[in-house]
């Protein structure tokens, strides 16, 4: 089996015009990476070549890439392709992203002009900038949906993605969430329990969350729970290793119920608790929409 290296040493940052890039980039900057904004991918191919020349001393470099330099964008993947079939270098594509109504929001807050948006109107800009990131977002190692991110909460996140020095370490998010709220943008994995046994309908649990223990112990008890929680386990023990060998760092599995605050929030908790974490995996909980209806 081939050796990898330690840790990704370049971390290419792209995604949606206002998803939160900047914020990204000076999080690696407080991680001791190098970073450059706004390169035009055809230089890529020679920052690799100094990180690799450095012998060590330039450990982690992260690099801009957006449509501002649309012109070059397309030699992104012929920048890439070259990195891998001429050095050793581990990359990792970064891909921030946000739902269209929070990226909107955010045009009209800061009164910027997105730079596709040709007729002034951002919603416009923001759908060619889908259709031009469609495939790169696809060949993303990491993807973030900051549509329910504060500033503070984006750099967080990317400082516990980023700061493992375990190169061979997979982070496995599970994240619960509820289908009336929307579905995770930045899933790479859905699955659907909306087929247990609600406890919503027991008035004495309704209140609770997942995380309750008589919630908890109520939508563990059914057959078909039990069933399904072998199938999902023997599938992800198969996939884990599979997302490894391709290279990615970190893999986020939504589990959804209709409000994300029962069913979904008590799988997500079995899984923590099952999976834990070992030598060459981390597993993180996070539950979106459990505490939603108390507010």
């Amino acid at each position: 089996m081939e050796e990898r290296i330690a840790l990704a040493k370049l971390v290419i940052i792209t995604g949606m015009s206002g998803a939160g890039k900047t914020i990204a980039v000076q999080s690696l900057e407080d991680l001791g990476f190098f970073c450059v904004d706004n390169l035009p991918p055809v230089l890529i191919p020679k920052f690799a070549e100094l990180i690799e020349q450095s012998n060590g001393k330039i450990g982690k470099v992260a690099l801009v890439i957006d449509l501002r330099g649309r012109e070059f964008f397309t030699s992104l993947s012929e920048s890439l392709r070259y990195i891998k079939e001429n050095y050793t270098l581990n990359y990792e594509i970064l891909f921030l992203d946000a739902t269209d109504s929070v990226l909107v929001q955010r045009y009209k807050e800061s009164r910027r002009r997105h730079p596709l948006a040709t007729d002034g109107v951002p919603l416009d800009g923001i759908n060619n900038e889908r259709k031009l990131l469609e495939e790169l977002k696809g060949l993303a190692t990491q993807v973030i949906d900051t549509s329910n991110l504060k500033p503070n909460q984006l750099k967080e996140s990317i400082i516990s993605r980023f700061n493992q020095l375990d190169g061979d370490m997979l982070t496995l998010n599970v994240i619960s969430f509820g289908f009336k709220y929307g579905i995770p943008i930045d899933a790479d994995l859905i699955f659907d329990v909306r087929f247990l046994p609600n406890p919503h309908y027991i008035e004495s649990m309704r209140p609770n969350t997942g995380q309750d223990p008589e919630v908890y112990e109520y939508v563990m008890k059914w057959g078909e729970t039990q069933e399904f929680l072998t199938k999902l386990l023997d599938m992800l023990h198969f996939l884990i290793p599979q997302y490894k060998k391709e290279g990615k760092s970190q893999v986020v599995v939504g589990i959804g119920c209709t409000g994300g605050k029962h069913r979904s929030v008590a799988i997500a908790e079995y899984m923590g608790r099952v999976m834990g974490s070992s030598e060459t995996e981390v597993v993180r909980i996070s539950h979106r929409d459990a505490e939603r209806d108390r507010h």
